[in-house]
């Protein structure tokens, strides 16, 4: 049984998402909540519409998932 000083072991596969939510936890503590949420809000929004289209697509999809990160870091 590890004791609070020893550091958890993170799966290798797993390290892409910890990297994001580090990223938009940086950009949350960078711009402030309010900043935050309606940042987020614009590039769901902005990711929703180029989903919309076949080649916005491949950078709406990632656009969509980090403004959804970004407003539930935002709420939380």
């Amino acid at each position: 049984m590890a004791d609070a000083a020893t550091p958890r072991k993170t799966p290798l596969i797993f390290w892409p998402v910890i990297l994001l939510w580090r990223l938009v936890t940086w950009i949350a503590n960078l711009t402030g909540i309010i900043l935050a949420l309606i940042l987020g809000a614009v590039l769901m929004i902005v990711g929703w519409i180029l989903i919309g289209t076949i080649i916005g697509a491949v950078i709406g999809i990632p656009l969509f998932i980090i403004g959804l990160l970004l407003f539930i870091r935002g709420l939380y």
